[in-house]
């Protein structure tokens, strides 16, 4: 699309740290020359709309033959993995039968329902010439309607994905509705989700049809107002804002997320995220025992040699 009146500042803005209600700064691990920061879930918020968790990962390189991403079958309950890469590829496979590479800009959402299990390896023709990654892993909570939907994989193309335009933004809608667009994949609350990029000096107002919002910052940096937040920062934006973000002299690439708030609670633990404790019980029961594994968390068919056990704690 192109120009898009809704992305444009209108109206006051508001001109301090007032916007923000919360900043949130990763918790980094290196897992062997792979950096992986936990953005949420945080002491300081738990979720924001439907979001429970967010990974950024990487930047890291591998050589060509050494290295790369072995995340081994494991289980997942009440939620949608949404895996969105900048740079590199993997490839994904689950209980359904699912065996789908994923590349920058495509949207890979795994819907675990009552229960699935999936793997995310370093294909071994991505081995073999080498490879970049960078990328972001986030969950979506289910609504308790859908809690025990039956699992479900769905892969979209980057073409297929709403690409908003204005003065100096460059921007892909991944989930959920902004600005008057839709993406195309299916969900079962009111959310967003988008990837940007923000020319230096060039603004953007923030959706205003969402009651909880977010923004990771991946590099470069933001001003809201006369305040200045840089790459690796979470910001929570209060309710009922209106707000602009100006990019600073480097630019900056962010996501936007949110929507609307939780049905209730949310507990997680592992893989597990659920509306209450009995059913993450319930689901490190079936995990544990091989006949009742099989049965709700059956591992990937190509990739059922070897899967993650459950932690002691």
């Amino acid at each position: 699309m192109g120009w898009n009146p809704s992305l444009e500042p209108e109206g006051p803005q508001k001109s301090s740290f007032d916007s923000v209600e919360t900043v949130i700064m990763p918790r980094s691990r290196d897992l062997g020359g792979f950096s992986v920061a936990r953005v949420l879930p945080s002491a300081k918020r738990r979720m924001i709309g439907p979001f429970v968790f967010l990974d950024h990962f990487g930047p890291t390189r591998f050589d060509p033959g050494e290295g790369g991403i072995d995340v081994r079958p494991h289980p997942h309950i009440g939620l949608a993995t949404v895996t969105y890469l900048l740079e590199g590829e993997f490839q994904h496979r689950d209980s359904l039968g699912t065996n789908q590479m994923i590349y920058p800009g495509e949207v890979n959402w795994m819907i675990a329902g009552h229960g699935i299990a999936h793997s995310e390896r370093t294909s071994d023709a991505t081995r073999a010439k080498g490879h970049a990654l960078l990328g972001l892993q986030t969950w979506v909570a289910l609504p308790k309607t859908h809690e025990d939907m039956a699992p479900a994989f769905e892969h979209v193309e980057r073409t297929a994905l709403p690409h908003l335009e204005a003065d100096g933004l460059d921007a892909r809608l991944i989930l959920g509705t902004a600005y008057g667009e839709h993406a195309p994949v299916k969900t079962f609350q009111e959310m967003f989700y988008l990837s940007a990029m923000l020319r230096a000096g060039a603004s953007m107002a923030l959706p205003d049809t969402h009651e909880e919002r977010g923004l990771y910052l991946l590099s470069g940096s933001v001003l809201i107002g006369d305040m200045a937040f840089e790459a690796c920062q979470l910001l929570v934006f209060k309710p009922g804002e209106n707000i602009t973000l100006t990019a600073g002299a480097d630019g900056a690439e962010f996501v936007l997320l949110g929507g609307e708030p939780m049905d209730g609670p949310r507990y997680l633990w592992w893989n597990f995220v659920a509306s209450t404790k009995d059913r993450i019980e319930a689901a490190k029961a079936d995990w544990l025992d091989p006949e009742r594994r099989a049965k709700r968390f059956p591992l990937p068919p190509d990739d059922a040699s070897d899967f993650i056990p459950l932690p002691d704690h």
